[in-house]
């Protein structure tokens, strides 16, 4: 057994982690811990033990990383989302609680959970959002449109991890090859950060996470205007499409869809506006 009590690798860890600017160290360092020692954070704070040598040495070896900046997921390569858990990991982007209220907007916008709609991801990245909705809508089929092949892999083990390959399909194209009037519902959480803001962001993302997932060109619309060009055919008469936002982006987004009826922008938990609503009439 290791000679340090797990109050010891924690306190140590969180003052590593507080001096590489890691402003969730503590919570960081719990997950961590729980992470080596394979047990749930509510089981590392009543656990009676001491760690073991191995699952010391494994813990620093995870605080080095996050030292380094790299994300708490692609270390312990799991994420949840709508309390489902995903793996990830390099090259493909970390689901986001906000990403969730596009989940909540499809519930409310779709109250019948047991409709057969078919229901698209353009950019599925994880899979998250496209998992998410199907388990929510058990007779629903899926497509999701992935051009990373690093991300597809991720995707394609998410579908499965949740059983759902025989519901869907995650295909290596992108989203300009869906097909025409195919679905009911439409879900995308394009790449959306101006360029120049890329650099701004904090570590773990600006040196992690994949560019092609984070930059929408010079003023973060460039994904909108290649969804504007596609969603009228990709839309059932009546369907509707669900895009995620950026902070203040709707007033530049809205005029894109000239082709779609627009709705007001659905916000998250923070209020901010983060769900496009756009329908194509019938």
């Amino acid at each position: 057994m290791s000679e340090l009590t797990i109050r010891d690798l924690l306190h140590d860890a969180a003052d590593r982690l507080r001096q590489a600017g890691v402003d969730s160290g503590r919570r960081d360092a719990r997950i961590l811990l729980a992470w080596a020692m394979r047990i749930s954070r509510e089981q590392l704070i009543a656990a009676d033990r001491r760690p073991s040598q191995e699952e010391a040495e494994a813990f620093r070896a995870m605080i080095d990383r996050r030292v380094a900046r790299e994300p708490v997921a692609y270390i312990t390569g799991r994420k949840e989302f709508w309390s489902l858990e995903f793996t990830v990991g390099p090259g493909v982007l970390i689901p986001r609680p906000d990403t969730e209220t596009l989940i909540e907007t499809a519930l409310s916008l779709f109250p019948d959970r047991a409709a057969p709609i078919a229901i698209a991801d353009l950019g599925t990245g994880s899979g998250a959002l496209l998992v998410a909705a199907l388990k929510e809508f058990p007779q629903a089929r899926g497509w999701g449109f992935e051009r990373s092949p690093e991300a597809l892999r991720y995707a394609r083990a998410n579908l499965e991890a949740h059983g759902l390959g025989a519901r869907a399909e995650i295909l290596a194209a992108d989203w300009t090859a869906a097909p025409a009037a195919g679905f009911d519902l439409v879900l995308s959480n394009p790449p959306y950060i101006p360029t120049a803001e890329i650099g701004t962001l904090e570590a773990e993302v600006r040196a992690y996470e994949p560019r092609a997932a984070l930059d929408g060109g010079p003023d973060g619309l460039d994904s909108y205007r290649s969804l504007a060009a596609i969603l009228p055919r990709l839309l059932r008469p009546g369907a509707t499409a669900l895009l995620e936002l950026g902070q203040g982006q709707f007033a530049a987004v809205e005029p894109l869809f000239q082709d779609l009826q627009t709705h007001p922008p659905v916000p998250d938990l923070a209020g901010i506006p983060r769900v496009l609503v756009l329908k194509r009439p019938k």
